[in-house]
């Protein structure tokens, strides 16, 4: 049995405008200073599990063996998208399926499709983030229809919004493309992230009931990754700044839209916690050497540990102090320890989105952000499942 305690239920420009586009004003630099001290960068400590005050440890614990994984069959579900895809791209193990999250002092519930779309009958689900938001929303989405496979569906693709129907249920499950969660607008030509403007992406959201939220990648994206041109936050403008400054200012204008607009006996709310890449094997490997071991090509099974190897995400720190500073009960989905040990589930070169002469060289091709599906998102959603319905 599952002890649980969640009490969540519920024309022109000016010239001058153009030119302060490009100026750095050396009054940020203190904020920077202070907010790096403030968070501690050259601390390097073991996570807090405990963060939903639950008397279940959800998210410490341990992958077992379990031979009845996966879920679903990537053949029975059409709508993964071709990155995730890893056994339709010729991936050629598939131990990586095989493993269950079992959490220190209690048994996470069997997902039962069917047993959600009773309860959440009429209801509305939305993702909202980058595209670790859309794999675990393709994720439950594959859940579900395994254990309701006749049922009437309907989905609608756009950007940023798309929207999946289990028609017989009136229960839909959306994905809102934010990466930054915070507006990206357009200025004078150039794209211009506003750190505390959220009102564009946000009115999309109001009306869900279940809301789950992440960001983390696209902040310490440079070069051609980079989603802006221009930072706007203070009412000026900047080429760049701390980036870890900048993620906690914009989780703070998404913290004060959850706590001014969410009626939170009506809205559920959720955020998943960073999730981790394997770029690096010295995390699992003592030996690994730059020549010989690059990423997670090649790895086919978790870690064996059970704390964190290497440095913690200072983005996951940010993420828990802004959450345990909001009014709104927001219930973290802390994913990143036990994702961070699964260094064997992501597709690395069994991506569709890949070249055969990508996929000729790993070391510099392979996918190790995202995660195959099936696989480790759907341990995401069977904690979600355990945390909505306990």
């Amino acid at each position: 049995m599952v002890l649980l305690s969640c009490p969540l239920f519920k024309s022109c420009l000016l010239p001058v405008v153009l030119l302060a586009l490009f100026q750095f004003h050396t009054g940020f630099s203190a904020v920077v200073a202070s907010l790096k001290k403030h968070h501690g960068h050259a601390q390097r400590g073991k996570p807090v599990f405990q963060t939903n005050h639950s008397t279940c440890a959800l998210f410490a614990g341990t992958w077992v063996r379990d031979d009845s994984y996966p879920l679903y069959q990537y053949s029975n579900c059409p709508l993964i998208d071709a990155e995730f895809n890893c056994q339709m791209y010729g991936r050629p193990d598939s131990d990586y399926l095989k493993y269950r999250w079992q959490p220190l002092n209690c048994v996470l519930p069997r997902f039962n499709g069917l047993v959600l779309l009773s309860k959440m009958r009429g209801k509305h689900v939305m993702f909202v983030g980058d595209s670790l938001g859309r794999n675990q929303w393709e994720s439950l989405i594959c859940m579900i229809s395994a254990s309701a496979p006749k049922i009437q569906t309907r989905m609608s693709r756009g950007d940023p919004l798309s929207t999946f129907k289990f028609i017989d249920y009136g229960l839909s499950i959306s994905f809102y493309r934010a990466p930054y969660l915070v507006d990206i607008g357009v200025v004078g030509g150039k794209r211009v992230l506003k750190l505390e403007d959220i009102y564009a992406n946000g009115k999309a959201w109001r009306t869900a009931d279940v809301l789950v939220f992440n960001t983390g990648h696209w902040w310490s994206h440079k070069g051609s990754l980079q989603g802006w041109d221009l930072i706007e936050t203070g009412g000026k403008y900047y080429k760049d700044i701390d980036r870890l400054v900048a993620l906690e200012k914009g989780l703070r204008t998404w913290a004060n839209w959850v706590d001014t607009n969410v009626d939170r006996t009506k809205t559920r709310v959720f955020f998943q916690s960073i999730s981790p890449t394997h770029y690096d094997p010295s995390e699992w490997s003592a030996g690994a050497t730059a020549m010989a071991t690059k990423n997670c090509y090649g790895e086919t099974a978790p870690m064996t540990r059970t704390t964190y190897p290497g440095t913690y995400p200072d983005q996951k720190r940010v993420v828990d102090e802004v959450i345990r500073e909001m009014h709104v009960p927001t219930f973290l989905l802390d994913i990143t320890m036990l994702s961070e040990l699964r260094k064997d589930g992501h597709p690395s070169i069994y991506s569709g989105d890949l070249s055969p002469a990508q996929r000729a060289n790993p070391g510099r091709s392979a996918d190790c952000s995202h995660w195959c599906l099936p696989g480790l998102p759907d341990t995401w959603n069977e904690l979600f499942y355990a945390a909505l319905f306990n």
